[in-house]
């Protein structure tokens, strides 16, 4: 028993059942458009000033995690997505003083930032080489799990909602869940306890401190690997502000966001679980994976951008309030579900390929939390500027803009992947336990 609770698999899905929890319950708020508000101005300066600071804790967390560990760095995270729904339920009561929400949202994005730089060395460096595919998978089903069930309850309790907005019963709801999963945190086990699936250790490859860890921050930016990995970073959370903004919240009445959302995120369930087969398969080199894995996201997203290009020119204004679509009026409103559920498929295989060619760079489970941490800070990055472009800019540019991003991440992406090797770096450490590598590093400065 004792064996099953500290191997890889128990660790990710417990960490997926923490995010399942927080960020689950976040993407369900944030799915619904404008945070389930009417009026959607609040909600993106919230989400602003979330990315904002998620940039720099995102970057910084990978060292936080590295130095704290990793079950006191997402209980403390998890409460920052409690409080962050709670300011819903006081926006709801002053709807002309966003000032809350946008400072929960601020403090949210320093709890984000370091619970994902957490949840990704977990992801990607527990799990052996040729099982990363599957574990990512493992964890990209249970976390969506959370934003199926967010769906759930505002479709449920609104139901017979003719407002536009969601009800108090439905985020206290989310601060109800949200803080189980940051108590839930706490049952992580340390890596350095973790075994894997053939019986060898996770290992803590190095005691570090502050002073390594600024360093090693530093050396990301000087990475060519790190920065050929830049666009694909910025662009991988840009969309989902056209997405749920223009889409969901723009055209769709309340219950038939949330309807939506069941499927959206029940549909990057399946996608991850589809491409995760192709990512493991051992009877092709991990490269030629990787170029397979990517011309797939190529078309899932060339084909979400040419619809979403079809749907403006057929609604540009979108659907003015009291009189959007109903998910039962399926004549007028299956394509544009259709076209949402299929930007929920594109973003697990693109997020499912992000983190396995970064768990493909090497098995140093120090070097993928500051990974993680790079990869989540530069997406926040492209995300902050993404939500306050909801506010400024007219919605065909926001098509153009993401169809563009994404064509500039396709060539170094390739780059990225060409580079890739059969196996990562740091292989002869990786078999080692901690407990020996501590009494080797003892012997040598005998």
């Amino acid at each position: 028993m004792k064996f099953r609770y500290y191997s890889a698999m128990t660790q990710v899905v417990l960490v997926g059942l923490v995010c399942f929890l927080c960020p689950g319950m976040f993407n369900a708020v944030n799915g619904m458009g404008g945070g389930g508000q009417l009026d959607p101005t609040a909600g993106n300066n919230a989400n602003t000033a979330l990315y904002s600071t998620f940039v720099v804790f995102g970057i910084l967390g990978g060292a936080i995690v590295n130095l704290c560990g990793v079950r006191w760095t997402i209980f403390c995270s998890g409460f920052m997505y409690a409080l962050y729904s709670a300011s819903y339920i006081y926006l709801n009561h002053k709807p002309d003083d966003g000032s809350f929400t946008i400072a929960a949202g601020a403090l949210l994005g320093i709890g984000a930032g370091i619970l994902w730089a957490a949840q990704g060395m977990i992801m990607v460096s527990y799990p052996r080489e040729e099982e990363k595919g599957k574990y990512i998978a493992v964890f990209w089903i249970i976390f969506n799990l959370g934003g199926m069930l967010g769906g759930i309850l505002p479709f449920a309790i609104n139901y017979h909602s003719e407002k536009d907005s969601l009800s108090d019963g439905v985020y206290i709801a989310f601060v109800v869940l949200e803080c189980l999963g940051a108590f839930l945190g706490l049952a992580l086990a340390p890596p350095s306890k973790v075994t894997r699936s053939d019986g060898s250790s996770v290992v803590m490859v190095k005691y570090t401190n502050v002073g390594k860890e600024v360093i090693e921050i530093i050396k990301l930016f000087l990475n060519p690997t790190m920065l050929a990995l830049l666009p694909m970073c910025f662009t991988s959370n840009f969309f989902y502000t056209y997405q749920f903004n223009n889409i969901n919240a723009a055209l769709f009445n309340i219950r038939t966001r949330g309807f939506n959302n069941i499927f959206y995120w029940g549909f990057q369930m399946l996608g991850a679980y589809a491409i995760s087969f192709l990512l493991d398969w051992q009877r092709l080199q991990r490269k030629t994976r990787g170029f397979i894995g990517f011309a797939i996201v190529f078309v899932v997203f060339n084909a979400i951008w040419g619809g979403s290009l079809a749907l403006h020119n057929k609604y540009p204004d979108g659907i003015e309030a009291g009189h959007r679509m109903d998910f039962k009026d399926t004549k007028k409103a299956a394509g544009p579900i259709i076209l949402y559920l299929l930007c929920g498929i594109g973003d697990a295989l693109y997020q499912s390929m992000a983190y396995w060619v970064i768990g493909a760079l090497t098995n140093d489970n120090q070097k993928l939390s500051r990974y993680a941490g790079f990869y989540k800070g530069m997406q926040s990055f492209g995300a902050a500027i993404a939500w306050q472009l909801d506010i400024k800019v007219i919605t065909i540019n926001q098509i153009i803009a993401n169809w563009v991003l994404f064509g500039a991440s396709v060539p170094p992406m390739l780059y990225v992947i060409w580079k890739i090797k059969n196996h990562s770096e740091d292989q002869s450490i990786e078999a080692e336990s901690a407990d020996a590598y501590v009494e080797k590093e003892e012997n040598l400065k005998a």
